[in-house]
């Protein structure tokens, strides 16, 4: 296993003192979590982790200052955004340097269909820019929304609401160009396109700083968001896949809630569902509306319950993605401490059938949660299955049995580039580690096939660095 030289804090700190450096332990500490607590797993193996610094750069020459500076004192660098990611991404796993592009947040410059805006831009701070500007949006983004970052998203996420119709971020033209830096003795800035950006996406900041994004633009709409619930969890399915299917009928979300979420975890739909009501969960353009609703009239097995452009609710439930992908665990987790979940991927043409059949292996130990998403032009389902845990052996188990049965599991239990989905190593992304980051200082222990080249993915799930910390009794 790769063997990190020992860094001299001191002295990087020394030299990056005219920055914005946090020192303040509290505000270090938070600056060194993300979401990893959604697992169990990983909060027995991460909770500890700890940066020795934060500093905030207010520039790409700054952050060439930081690499450049980290790198002649051994220092491991991991940059962060928000935070918002669920798998570790950017815990400190060797301590060193956070490196918080909270600053960079510039939205450079964008027109009808494409944007050119800085990492630490949050997605939320960009659409309204972007829609006052020339009147579209992002393509797709994560549920949380309101306060994730563009940077984080692209360098952490996979897809999200958007992906009904956009895919997933690595289909080609979802993005568009990546400026990046390396950390070497000279930093370098590198402009990735077409081919050459999977290098970089996805790859929590393991192989170099994005410093700049530019990413296609979606028309704006003032989305309608919908719920429907149905006493057939087939119905539900079927709900969600069709109006996907639908080429007149634009969405942006259809959301899949297996009962009893509605009615057990989202606290606002209480008084409106049953326990055995399964919902479906939807983000519709206004003028597909009476589209949605001739569709709905054809089926005795659906009843719409909320719209957001008619409703007579007292309180409103708010806006649907808020309920689904991540934010469906975490109202869960709200309620429940013992849940956790999956990630799953249920491909097309027997997506359907396999999830029946995972409903019918384990009973009410799991809780479907589905996203209709694209890929590769047909429309399947993602999987954010919750599930009862209990021990690390029986969730093992569990990822066991899916995977016999034909699901592909992105494990979000795992910190790993290589665990988390993607199973064997990724040689673009490795060779252009070795490259940009030949120290190895770059968000180190992420990347198995870099720490250890000799790694049998045959055992995926068997990586010696996910061991929990000894105990005192030890």
């Amino acid at each position: 296993m790769t063997t990190l030289p020992t860094p001299d804090i001191a002295a990087a700190k020394a030299a990056l003192a005219h920055l914005d450096i946090e020192e303040n332990e509290n505000a270090i500490k938070r600056a060194s979590r993300d979401f990893f607590w959604y697992s169990p797993v990983l909060k027995t193996r991460m909770d500890h982790l700890l940066a020795d610094f934060v500093v905030r750069p207010k520039s790409e020459a700054e952050v060439i200052e930081v690499l450049k500076t980290c790198y002649a004192y051994d220092v491991p660098v991991t940059t962060r955004g928000a935070g918002t990611g669920n798998y570790g991404q950017a815990m400190p796993m060797r301590g060193g340097c956070v490196m918080h592009l909270v600053h960079m947040n510039k939205v450079i410059s964008c027109a009808p269909g494409r944007v050119i805006v800085e990492p630490g831009c949050v997605l939320k701070d960009l659409d309204a820019h972007c829609i006052g500007a020339c009147g579209y949006e992002s393509r797709m983004m994560p549920s949380t929304w309101a306060t994730a970052t563009v940077g984080g998203f692209v360098a952490g996420g996979s897809g999200g609401v958007g992906s009904v119709t956009w895919g997933q971020l690595r289909d080609l033209g979802n993005i568009i160009r990546l400026r990046v830096v390396t950390m070497e003795e000279e930093p370098r800035i590198l402009e990735f396109r077409g081919e050459e950006l999977a290098r970089v996406s996805h790859g929590y900041g393991t192989n170099g700083i994005i410093t700049e994004l530019e990413l296609p633009l979606a028309p704006a709409y003032d989305w309608v968001h919908c719920f429907i619930t149905t006493k057939d969890f087939g119905a539900a399915m079927a709900c969600a896949e069709d109006l996907a299917n639908e080429d007149g009928i634009l969405l942006k979300l259809a959301s899949v809630f297996e009962a009893p979420t509605a009615k057990a975890y989202f606290k606002r739909m209480e008084a409106y569902v049953e326990e055995d009501d399964h919902m479906v969960g939807l983000m519709v353009a206004p003028h597909a509306m009476d589209a949605l609703i001739t569709y709905l009239g054809r089926r005795d097995d659906l009843s719409l319950i909320y719209r957001s452009d008619d409703n007579d609710w007292p309180r409103s439930p708010g806006v649907a993605f808020e309920y689904g992908w991540n934010h469906t665990t975490l109202r869960a987790l709200k309620v429940n401490p013992e849940i956790t979940y999956l990630q799953v991927r249920y491909g097309f043409p027997d997506h359907k059938e396999l999830i029946e059949k995972i409903r019918a292996a384990f009973g009410d130990e799991l809780i479907q949660h589905l996203e209709a998403i694209r890929m590769n032009g047909k429309v399947a389902f993602a999987g954010l299955t919750m599930v009862k845990f209990t021990t690390e052996e029986r969730l093992d188990e569990i990822i066991r049995i899916h995977e016999e049965a034909g699901a592909l599991i992105f494990n979000p239990h795992r910190y790993t580039l290589e665990e988390g989905g993607r199973q064997h190593s990724d040689e673009r992304q490795l060779s252009f580690k070795k490259e940009a980051d030949p120290k190895g200082l770059l968000n180190p222990g992420k990347m198995i096939s870099f720490e250890t080249p000799d790694f049998d993915f045959k055992d995926i799930y068997a990586y010696p660095g996910m061991t929990p910390l000894p105990t005192e009794d030890a």
